[in-house]
Parts: structure tokens; C-alpha cells; sequence
């Protein structure tokens, strides 16, 4: 047996092989019609390598018997192209459908988060600061007269110790659930962050932006304070950096927040172990299909990009005191 002889006894196993897979795949796929023809195209390529064994044997096949198979094969295989395309955009609407799920549960998720924060908030609010002040009135109200030094400075130190609380208390209700941001909006709430952060640390931030009293969606204006608030503390935690600067704006029908340190950097193929929270960024910008870009180099500082459009959410201008609701337009800035 010559050497083209093995080549196309082994084409013809090989193809009798893929002949039983793709039978086997019928039954597991919607388009079934895909690996019907596949089956016949694999088929009708075994008779070609037949046809052609005979010719090397000596024997004569009928040359219109050879077009019949060669026509009929190009057919097969045209359709097996047109059922695969098929095939591809259902798997393409699949996994659009995967993905605007993860997005839904991604933002119930979030919204649940955020729901839990405020109720714990609350609690600590409405609940355990009455009381703190009810014993720091308590206090005050004892009588120092007969008390010895021990027990005016122990009064003393008591007093000091609930202030101490009362000032924790309401920084963790305002971590758990910003009360700048629910009442006054985005650009208040995040400015009121810097604002709390500048004075307890030896950075210069300067934040930018033109928006004063405009009210985005609930869900996005947490997730760009969260997002501004965690590259923050990424900065300050990590960074040794000196200076933050951030811009937020509202461009082309899309929230922006332009951000920026002059830090140590860190490279980006390193980023997932350093435990900064990007993932956590990147979901919940991801859960309103927005956009996350992250550029660093060692020694070179940070810069970050989020944009999420808000085309289809409604702006709420409590300029004045006003209650207006309005349409916020694609392309007005």
C-alpha cells in the first residue's frame, strides 16, 4: 500500500469518527440541523475517499457520479456555515442574557447592601445616640459638691470617654449610610468626605466639580460616592502620596469621575493582590453597565476613570428648594 493510500484510509477513520461525535451532539444542541449535515458532509467526504482508493486500485468510477458527491458535499457544507451562524448568534443572545442577569443580581445585591447600611445606620442613629446623651446629661447633672478630686476627675474622664462615643457613633452612622449624600446630593456628599479625610490627614485633595444641587438615580449617586470614597482610602492606605485630585462632571449624557494621586504607584498586572477593592469597584460600576479604567506605574502615581451614563435617569433640581423633576437630555453638560 502506497504512502497516499494510508493517508486517505487514515481520512477515512478519522472522518467515520467525527461522523459518530456529531451524531452524538444532535440530541444535545438546539439547532440539530447543524449536526445533520455535518453528518451527511462527513459522509459523503468518506465516499470521495473511497472513490478515490478505487482509482488508485485500478477500478473505474463514473466521473458525473464523482460530481453528484462533490456537489452534493459543497451544498452540505454551505449549510453546515448557515446552521453554525445560527448556532453562534443563540449563543451570543445567551450570553447577553448572562450578563444582564449578573447585572440585575449584581445590583440587588448592592441595593440590598446599601438598604442594610442605612437600616443598621438608623439603629445606631435613632437607638444607641439617644442614650449616649441621655447618660452624658446624666452626668452633668450629678452634683460635684462633697465629691474628692478622684471622683471629679473619674466624673471628668467619664464624660470625656461618652463624648468620645457620641463622635464615633455618628462617624460610623455616617460611613454606614452618608446622610450628606441622601439629603444633598452627590457632589455635597463626596465633598463633604474630602472634607472630613483632608482634616485627619497630611494630603492636599482638591476636588472639582460643577454641579452643585442636581440629584442623579439613588443608584448611581452611591456607587460614584462609593467608588470616590474607596479610591481614597486606597490612596491614603497605600499610596504615600501627597496630593489627590478628582473631577467629577456630567458630559454627553454620562456621570464622570476623573481621578487622580501622585503615589507610589503599582503596576496593574500586580493589582489583584494587593487587596485595594478594585473588584469591588469594577462590580458595582459593572452593575450599571458603566465603565472602570485604572492606569498606574511604579513610582508614577494612579489615575482612574468611571463614566455611567444616566440617560435614562431622572435628575431632581432641589435648587431653592424646589422639587422638579426633569429628564436629564443626552449631550447637555
Amino acid at each position: 500500500m502506497s504512502g497516499i493510500e494510508i493517508l486517505l484510509v487514515v481520512a477515512i477513520v478519522v472522518q467515520a469518527f467525527a461522523v459518530v461525535v456529531a451524531l452524538s451532539l444532535i440530541n444535545h444542541t438546539k439547532y440539530r440541523a447543524l449536526w445533520v449535515f455535518c453528518v451527511i458532509t462527513l459522509g459523503l467526504l468518506i465516499a470521495e475517499r473511497l472513490f478515490q482508493l478505487s482509482v488508485l486500485d485500478g477500478e473505474f468510477v463514473a466521473p458525473r457520479t464523482r460530481a453528484w458527491v462533490g456537489i452534493s458535499v459543497s451544498f452540505c457544507l454551505s449549510m453546515c456555515i448557515f446552521c453554525a451562524r445560527l448556532l453562534v448568534a443563540h449563543v451570543d443572545r445567551i450570553t447577553l442574557q448572562r450578563r444582564m442577569l449578573e447585572n440585575k443580581l449584581m445590583t440587588s445585591v448592592l441595593r440590598t447592601e446599601e438598604r442594610s447600611r442605612a437600616e443598621i445606620s438608623r439603629e445606631l442613629h435613632d437607638g444607641l445616640g439617644p442614650l449616649l446623651s441621655s447618660a452624658k446629661m446624666s452626668l452633668s447633672a450629678l452634683s460635684k459638691e462633697g465629691m474628692n478630686d478622684k471622683d471629679r476627675e473619674t466624673l471628668r474622664s467619664t464624660a470625656v470617654v461618652i463624648d468620645e462615643a457620641i463622635r464615633s457613633l455618628r462617624e460610623i452612622s455616617n460611613n454606614l449610610s452618608p446622610h450628606m449624600l441622601n439629603n444633598f446630593g452627590l457632589s455635597r456628599g463626596i465633598k463633604n468626605f474630602v472634607d472630613r479625610v483632608a482634616s485627619l490627614h497630611d494630603v492636599k485633595i482638591e476636588f472639582r466639580t460643577k454641579l452643585r444641587a442636581e440629584r442623579f438615580d439613588a443608584n448611581i449617586e452611591v456607587i460614584i460616592y462609593r467608588v470616590a470614597c474607596e479610591l481614597i482610602n486606597n490612596s491614603l492606605k497605600h499610596a504615600k502620596c501627597k496630593h489627590i485630585d478628582i473631577e467629577l462632571l456630567v458630559q454627553d449624557g454620562s456621570i464622570i469621575l476623573k481621578y487622580g494621586d501622585d503615589g507610589c504607584g503599582f503596576s496593574i498586572d500586580d493589582l489583584q493582590d494587593r487587596g485595594m477593592g478594585i473588584s469591588n469597584i469594577n462590580s458595582r460600576v459593572s452593575s450599571l453597565s458603566g465603565i472602570f479604567r485604572m492606569d498606574s506605574e511604579p513610582g508614577r502615581g494612579m489615575t482612574a476613570y468611571v463614566e455611567i451614563a444616566t440617560d435614562s435617569a431622572m435628575l431632581r433640581d432641589t435648587t431653592d428648594g424646589a422639587k422638579r423633576r426633569k429628564l436629564f437630555n443626552h449631550g447637555k453638560k
